[in-house]
């Protein structure tokens, strides 16, 4: 008896490969030749301030957005918020934005979750929102870091680790192959 196709495609690679990239080509290539699919989910996105990155945004694929990370965030709440480097996380938006569109609704055709990382683990609520949307049998294109120094993010490696799910390395010699693809 043979496996059932994967509903779960995890890309994953180094920081700044195309993760990003990737999904929301492979999202805008959906929208445009099928746009009767429902498709949910979000994506991060860099913000820059004179060619530097100073944080991350969340967009969610209807085009809403908010603050995830920041360099510069000097607020009464921002003192206790978790810190990954020299960014800020924002918990209260990225749950605002991020955890809606992750709600298991039957005509859903496809999640894309960019990213299940260091920062969106911040929050108690969104974990507990991709498994469920992972065991939904609703097909899910996400995208995940690689480990660092050989340890991963006990959440991540639950995920790398999942029956359901196949995973694809990206890197700087298949990416652009991948981006013809799309």
């Amino acid at each position: 008896m043979a496996a059932a196709p994967s509903r779960c495609l995890l890309v994953t690679g180094p920081p700044g490969v195309g993760k990003t990239t990737l999904v929301t080509r492979v999202f805008e290539t959906l929208r445009a030749s099928h746009p009767h699919l429902n498709i949910r989910g979000f994506y991060t996105r860099e913000v820059r301030e004179s060619g530097e990155r100073v944080g991350f945004e969340v967009v969610t694929l209807d085009g809403r957005s908010g603050p995830l990370a920041s360099s510069k965030v000097s607020s009464r709440e921002s003192v206790r918020w978790p810190t990954v480097g020299r960014y800020k996380v924002d918990i209260a938006s990225l749950e605002s934005l991020a955890l809606p569109e992750l709600q298991v609704k039957e005509d859903t055709d496809l999640f894309i979750i960019d990213e299940v990382g260091k920062m969106e683990l911040f929050s108690s609520a969104f974990f507990p929102s991709v498994m469920r949307v992972i065991e939904s049998n609703i097909p899910v294109l996400a995208t995940i870091p690689v480990p660092r120094l050989g340890r991963d993010i006990p959440g991540v490696a639950r995920l790398r680790n999942h029956p359901g799910a196949a995973i694809y390395t990206l890197n700087t010699g298949n990416r652009d192959a991948m981006r013809e693809d799309y």
